[in-house]
């Protein structure tokens, strides 16, 4: 059955729809046929499909073919066999008679020798040649047709029908189309049969030594591609999945060693969506076919049919995952391919699945969930085509044209270096662009961060690609390899590029020019000691150049250019497709990847608007490692845009991220820019919230006790984040009433300057009189120049020597307690007998300080009706007699404690 393989294909390859054939018994197919065309493809059929549910075709695209036809007479037997699928799947007798006589003896013997075969699903189309002006023609038309219907139909079938040529009846074209789908169903039905039938012999030997995919396969994909015919795609698409199960189920059985293809030119362009892209005879292996080509064959099928099903979705899915699950087949068997052919494999895979769906893909149809999920698919497989290509533009000397960004490096990092059998050398005539790469590489100026900011740069590389191209050489000489960790052994733990680009230039130079003219033009004889950076980028360029068979893609590694042009359509296709779908902070991330291309060409306002979006986004989410890799970049745009404002929020928000993130060095430089701009002559102050620089509360203990109208001084704890002393020229801080909610907002202001050390200060507030109830502090404001600053953050209150003043705590505790007015003094009247009328006595006072002092207070006694005071003294309170010694030291004591409160107020009762 194998070697029907060629022919199976070929037939195929010209078979697309469903075949009528046409006995034509009274030559009337040349009349009929532009008529019984014209009814093609046919509309609103049913059909049943694999488990006989009746599905509805919107169209059915069919052919009517002549028995005669070379293409029905020319087949054998065992070809008809085989591919039954081809075969006609309904036969529509053409017939014509004016004579009874004539259908007795010639036409009704013929018609029953035709329609003997039991296999054949036919019917009789009696066409009717009789005018209608011509009486005796139509009866005697009415009466053959009488007579064969009479001979042919049956109670179950109706095998007959009548088209009059001059004036078809109405419904005939109804009744015709009807009787040409039930033979198409019946033909379909017993062929599905057959095919189930015959699959199911050669499964039963799957795990038998005579098991032939190859017999398999074809009786697979003919009930696969009958489906097809059909426009039954969901049951062909189902077949092709089964038979890749099988395929792969084929493929992991031990015991043979099959090729794994690939290695022909133009492998490297994936032929996701091309099932034609080679003849399945190229690529038949013994009893099976092989992998490589095969496995992107079946999927070019699948996705052919999910797109004929309106599902361009499910296509992008099963897509992505095919390429993750084929990129690791070519990662087992990459010893055997081309240099980074599953690099690019990837790429292309990518692109051409991408371009596929959104062509077929119609926008706003699908429910929103869906659509999310379709652009999170696209935003995928851009990224994987993004990180594939910046390997390969890595591997040929462009890694100085990627940012060296968070995200570049973790997908790069983690992204491991090809693994050939052997690393390519050096072509003998390259000296020239060994030369030209060297002196690129050691020009390459490094870009130093804003701020003077010192960190080492993130890795693009998942191990040293020195180290790794090296050890993969055919003959790496042990006595040489010193040679690799000469002057570049300390930066060797970094990029590939830092070991060339950090050395001196002069030293750089000079080495490697000795080393290029110890063998000048033959880099073969100098085989034995280690590549240098140049070589593996010059090595590796020429490699590509045979691995990479389009164009385009070639084209766009041709420069750093092409390269920067392609890196941004990808980077911009992830991000969009990412911004449309769930993931929006993927968008963001590479929105972030696109600023730092607009910011190299200088393009400083669009760079800082995409830097926002990501700083806010890892703001947001506290990724503050990252926030420290992209945040420094934003302030530089801002200083050049002349930005003020954001500028110093930059700068702000660089001050309150861990101290470990940067130097001390550099966060005073981010103070320093700050106290300057503070001063600097802007137009209008500048509001800033530092609630993550500047925290505060109040002194650890109860909290201070007043009553009404008594003024007195607060201490609040105030904790500086700045590295150094800053001086802030005012500063207030505002009471929050907790229960009275008439009580307004209270400000307590600084009315000189305070210097704010690095760590825990003490601040002291006078505080006013304030009403009775219960505060906790708000919100505290000050003035640095131009710059209004303000803090809402609460710390919490540590021990004496603790510096934690990154905590929020709320509700924050009371600070202050203000009570209802007290009594300053009890009265007393010492009277030693009644008082008469008319007489004058002495009435004696006494007066008792509770808790509080008199020193000073006068003592105002107004009586009542029918009393007169003849005489006033003055009495200083201080010697007044009748209180006892005990008395008047606890009176001193009480004074000298609350003298501090009040000593210079008059008190008058």
């Amino acid at each position: 059955m194998a070697n029907f393989l060629a022919q199976f294909q070929a037939i195929k390859n010209t078979s697309d729809r469903l075949v009528i054939s046409v006995e034509d018994v009274s030559d009337l197919w040349p009349t009929v046929k532009p008529a019984f065309e014209a009814r093609l493809p046919f509309k609103r059929a049913t059909l049943n499909n694999k488990t006989r549910n009746p599905v509805f075709v919107e169209t059915l695209p069919a052919e009517f073919i002549l028995t005669t036809d070379s293409r029905l007479r020319s087949r054998f037997p065992q070809e008809q066999f085989l591919f039954w699928f081809r075969e006609p799947y309904a036969t529509v007798v053409l017939v014509t008679c004016e004579d009874l006589d004539e259908f007795k003896t010639i036409l009704k013997p013929r018609l029953k020798l035709i329609v003997q075969n039991d296999e054949r699903e036919w019917f009789v189309v009696f066409v009717s040649k009789a005018h209608p002006a011509n009486d005796q023609a139509n009866k005697m038309a009415k009466k053959v047709y009488a007579k064969l219907e009479v001979e042919f139909n049956s109670k179950k079938r109706e095998r007959c029908c009548k088209y009059d040529m001059h004036f078809p009846e109405a419904n005939f074209w109804e009744d015709l189309e009807s009787k040409i789908m039930e033979c198409i169903r019946n033909t379909l039905d017993r062929r599905v049969q057959f095919y189930e039938d015959e699959i199911r012999k050669l499964s039963e030997q799957r795990l038998m030594p005579i098991w032939n995919f190859c017999n398999f396969f074809i009786l697979k994909e003919s009930l696969a591609f009958m489906f097809e015919m059909a426009h039954l795609h969901e049951d062909a698409l189902r077949e092709y999945d089964e038979l890749e199960l099988c395929y792969l189920e084929t493929v992991n059985m031990t015991g043979k060693q099959r090729d794994f293809g690939g290695a022909d030119h133009g492998d490297d362009q994936a032929a996701l969506l091309n099932p034609g892209n080679k003849p399945l005879t190229q690529i038949v292996q013994e009893d099976s076919f092989r992998e490589f080509e095969f496995r992107q064959y079946l999927f070019a099928c699948q996705s052919k049919l999910l797109f004929k099903l309106n599902r361009p979705i499910e296509a992008a899915s099963r897509g992505y995952s095919f390429i993750i699950s084929f990129s690791k087949s070519l990662a087992l068997h990459e010893r055997i391919l081309p240099f980074c052919m599953r690099e690019v494999w990837v790429t292309t895979a990518c692109l051409a699945l991408i371009e596929a769906t959104t062509s077929n893909y119609n926008d706003g149809h699908a429910a929103p969930d869906i659509e999310k999920e379709f652009f999170r698919l696209l935003g995928d497989l851009y990224s994987l085509a993004r990180v594939k290509f910046m390997r390969l533009a890595y591997l040929i000397g462009y890694g100085t044209d990627i940012e060296k960004s968070p995200v570049n490096s973790a997908s790069l990092s983690l992204l491991p270096w090809p693994k050939p059998a052997v690393w390519p050398s050096v072509p003998a005539d390259a000296s020239t662009e060994v030369l030209e790469k060297e002196k690129l590489i050691l020009q390459t100026p490094s870009r130093t961060k804003h701020f003077g900011i010192q960190r080492k740069p993130l890795p693009l590389e998942p191990t040293v690609l020195l180290r790794e191209a090296n050890r993969r050489r055919a003959s790496l000489s042990a006595g040489n390899v010193s040679e690799m960790f000469d002057s570049r052994q300390g930066p060797m733990e970094g990029s590939g590029f830092d070991a060339s680009t950090r050395m001196s230039p002069h030293k750089a130079l000079a080495s490697s020019m000795s080393r290029t003219n110890s063998s000048p033009g033959n880099f073969d004889s100098s085989i034995d000691r280690p590549m240098r950076l140049a070589e593996i980028f010059i090595a590796a360029e020429h490699a590509l150049k045979q691995t990479i068979y389009n164009p385009e893609l070639w084209k766009s590694l041709s420069s750093s250019e092409e390269f920067e042009q392609k890196y941004l359509e990808l980077t911009k296709g992830a991000a969009d497709n990412y911004h449309r779908s769930w993931w929006k902070r993927h968008g963001v991330v590479l929105d972030g990847e696109i600023a730092a291309v607009a910011f190299k060409h200088g393009h400083f306002d669009q760079a800082a608007k995409s830097y926002e979006k990501v700083c806010a986004l890892y703001a947001g989410e506290g990724w503050q490692d990252l926030l420290a890799e992209v945040l420094p970049n934003l302030a530089e745009c801002q200083k050049i845009l002349n930005d003020q404002a954001g500028y110093l929020l930059s700068c702000v928000r660089l001050l309150s991220l861990d101290e470990g993130l940067f130097l001390t060095k550099e966060r005073q430089a981010f103070q320093s820019e700050v106290v300057r701009l503070a001063h600097s002559e802007m137009k209008d102050p500048v509001p800033l919230d530092v609630s993550s620089l500047i925290t505060f509360s109040g002194n650890p203990g109860p909290p201070l006790e007043l009553c009404d109208r008594d003024p007195g001084i607060l201490s609040v704890t105030v904790w500086s984040g700045f590295p150094d002393d800053i001086t802030l020229d005012s500063i207030s801080l505002t009471l929050n009433a907790t229960y009275n909610t008439d009580e307004g907002v209270k400000a307590l202001k600084s009315s000189t300057a305070i210097v704010l050390h690095p760590g825990r200060n003490t601040i002291t507030l006078d505080l006013p009189p304030q009403k009775p109830g219960s505060y906790v502090l708000g919100v505290l404001t000050g003035q640095i120049g131009q710059l209004r600053f303000r803090s809402h953050s609460f710390s919490k209150v540590g021990p004496a020597d603790s510096d934690d003043f990154m905590s929020y705590e709320k509700p924050a505790k009371p600070i202050l307690k203000v009570f209802k007015p007290r009594a300053l003094v009890d009265l007393d009247a010492a009277v030693s007998s009644a008082l008469l009328i008319n007489e004058n006595q002495w009435v004696g006072i006494l007066v008792r300080p509770v808790n509080y002092s008199l020193k000073a207070a006068v003592l105002h006694i107004d009586t009542g009706p029918g009393l007169e005071i003849k005489e006033s003294h003055v009495i200083e309170m201080e010697s007044y007699a009748g209180v006892s010694q005990n008395d008047d030291e606890q009176v001193q004591n009480d004074g000298a404690q609350i003298k501090t409160l009040n000593s210079d107020k008059n008190l008058h009762v």
